[in-house]
């Protein structure tokens, strides 16, 4: 479906004059993560335009939009895991607690402990439960030997798993059912202590009932985490979220409180979006 407002051309000026009019800063607390006019490509293709968020502390911020409007290329972004990708680039800044992901002498892999990942179908290791969740502790020398079981407990308990899995840590990871595996896989990001857990529709391969079961848990751990959720599910994104990013065709068109953006939106496109009219 083509809407009648995606026929004039929006230039960049146009596009932040429509974020700054949806999205004030004092509608929200201060980031942990802001982007600032951040635009990317795959070679010659433009995926991203003037991307500017804050996404704020201790909350779960929703990315809704169709199929290849960006939403997944940003999250990926957050934690540049596009640095191998050939031919990407980018320009624009993205701050974690204010500091550049992309500045000068940035450890990669310190920036990925303090910033999980969780993917769209559950991906263990081929190792034991225990080990999976051990994994990144280890490689990152966060906790003593004689600390590990302790703190894969802990994510265990935080993934609100360990009650199913604790006479079975040297078991398989791979071995759980799929609901299982997808809090494994949390829980193994969680044992790294991240600042923000990001997450790649992370229900979409999951029955309702393990969907549920997540769905309640991401609750849970917003109290303690810093949320980002790219999904497809509309409804899933009004249950669980506070905040909730419209993306279309690469651009950041709403950004705002999820209650206002699902009734009040300000932006024509993501009425016609949330109410199904395209998408």
């Amino acid at each position: 479906m083509k809407l009648a407002s995606d026929s004039r051309t929006v230039g960049p000026s146009d596009r932040a004059a429509q974020v700054s009019q949806t999205v004030r800063p004092s509608d929200r607390p201060t980031p942990v993560l802001e982007s600032r006019a951040y635009n990317f490509w795959y070679g010659t293709n433009h995926a991203l335009h003037d991307i500017s968020m804050g996404i704020p502390r201790r909350a779960i911020t929703a990315l809704i939009g169709p199929s290849g409007c960006g939403k997944t290329t940003f999250l990926r972004s957050i934690n540049r895991m596009h640095d191998l990708t050939p031919g990407a680039r980018h320009t624009g800044e993205i701050l974690l607690d204010g500091a550049s992901i992309f500045g000068p002498g940035t450890d990669v892999v310190t920036l990925r402990r303090r910033i999980g990942m969780v993917f769209q179908r559950p991906n263990p290791f081929p190792k034991s439960v225990y080990d999976n969740v051990a994994y990144g502790p280890r490689l990152n020398a966060l906790a003593h030997a004689r600390e590990l079981p302790d703190r894969v407990e802990r994510a265990l308990r935080q993934a609100a798993l360990w009650e199913e899995v604790a006479d079975r840590l040297r078991e398989p990871g791979t071995a759980l059912s799929g609901g299982q595996q997808q809090r494994l896989c949390i829980a193994r990001a969680l044992a790294n202590e991240p600042e923000l857990l990001l997450m790649d529709e992370p229900c979409s391969a999951l029955d309702p009932i393990a969907t549920q079961r997540i769905e309640e848990l991401l609750v849970e751990l917003k109290k303690s985490y810093t949320i980002v959720i790219v999904t497809h599910n509309m409804q899933q994104a009004a249950r669980v979220s506070d905040y909730t990013g419209f993306f279309y065709v690469g651009n950041l068109v709403e950004f705002g409180v999820t209650q206002q953006l699902f009734t009040r939106p300000s932006d024509e496109r993501t009425e016609a979006y949330i109410t199904g009219r395209f998408g």
